[in-house]
């Protein structure tokens, strides 16, 4: 099975999730996030299928979250409207990224993506 992995190449975390995903010999395709922002259609698709809150879909330490103040800004906001927002940047969207079959992860925490890979 390949993965897709979203990913903008200068965040240490998605360099850190790559160098595990390559030690573990895990095939993936790779997507960079800033050059092929991911959809609306997609982000729709893997907010229903994933099961996790639209918050752990936007890069909350990110600058471009700052600058717009979104931490007052999307209590107020439908999850359509998060979803219309996160396909507007890639910058806005929390990486890396792992689209599998049955899963998507979000951030990078080890123990979790060994459960998923396993």
């Amino acid at each position: 099975m390949k993965f897709q992995f979203i990913c903008y190449p200068r965040c240490t975390t998605c360099q850190k999730a790559q160098k595990w995903l390559d030690e573990k010999g895990v095939e993936y395709e790779i997507r960079h996030i800033k050059d092929s922002n991911p959809t609306y259609e997609e982000l729709k698709k893997w907010y229903h299928e994933s099961g996790l809150d639209i918050k752990r879909f936007f890069n909350t330490s990110g600058m471009l979250y700052k600058e717009m103040d979104l931490k007052s800004k999307l209590p107020a906001m439908t999850d359509e409207e998060k979803i219309r927002l996160l396909a507007t940047d890639g910058m806005l969207v929390k990486r890396p990224l792992l689209i599998g079959d049955n899963f998507i992860l979000t951030g990078f925490k080890e123990k979790e993506w060994e459960e998923k890979l396993k």
